[in-house]
């Protein structure tokens, strides 16, 4: 494997902030209607937001985008403590945080899935057989990113105002109603609540050609 793309493999990293997003396979669909994204949200909760902190996602016809952030491995290991009560549980010295997050990931990707199969009468996979990740350590990439989740929809002509696309969280960190984002934070990158909306509202030029191609599945 080439240098390349080995960044988009390697092991998650406790408290580290990551672009994740994957496809599905071939011509397929992911979400063929809105049940399908509220479902895949839901299940996301269920298996990823105990692991992750979320900062900003979209969901589109064919794939996804998360911006999120490695819990500490002290909240790993409490997690996966709660989901093994009765069982044996291994040590906190030889428990894998990493693997556990992939693991969970792997959960929520075959769970849906599962569904998703049963419910269109189609069988195989459904999503690549792995989920791009890239590590985020710029500090000009944070704010950037998260624009670019949130134009996603409008970036593949889904829509033409960021409003208009239901399945981002760019809504959802405007308003004041309870949310499971970390909004705080993620508005902070931007300065306040209307530098956020303003920075979605004008096309940044911080972008390097690359770095676009890097975020596409071409």
């Amino acid at each position: 494997m080439s240098k390349s793309k080995q960044k988009y493999f390697e092991s998650f990293q406790s408290e580290k902030i990551y672009h994740i997003y994957n496809h599905a396979v071939g011509n397929e669909n992911l979400f063929r209607n809105r049940e399908n994204y509220l479902y895949f949200l839901k299940k996301y909760g269920q298996y990823i937001q105990p692991v992750c902190k979320t900062f900003a996602y979209c969901l589109i016809p064919n794939h996804f985008h998360f911006l999120i952030e490695i819990r500490s491995i002290e909240e790993l290991y409490n997690h996966f403590k709660f989901l093994k009560s009765g069982d044996n549980i291994i040590k906190f010295e030889d428990f894998n945080g990493p693997e556990f997050v992939m693991q969970q990931f792997s959960n929520l990707f075959n769970a849906y899935a599962k569904a998703y199969n049963k419910r269109y009468k189609r069988r195989g996979a459904l999503f690549n057989d792995y989920l791009r990740r890239k590590i985020v350590d710029q500090a000009r990439y944070f704010s950037t990113l998260i624009y670019y989740i949130h134009t996603n929809a409008i970036h593949h002509k889904f829509c033409n105002n960021i409003s208009d696309w239901e399945f981002t969280s760019y809504e959802s960190i405007l308003s004041g109603k309870p949310t499971k984002l970390e909004r705080e934070q993620a508005i902070s990158w931007f300065g306040d609540s209307k530098d956020f909306s303003e920075f979605h509202h004008k096309k940044p030029s911080l972008w390097k050609p690359d770095e676009i191609r890097e975020l596409e599945f071409l």
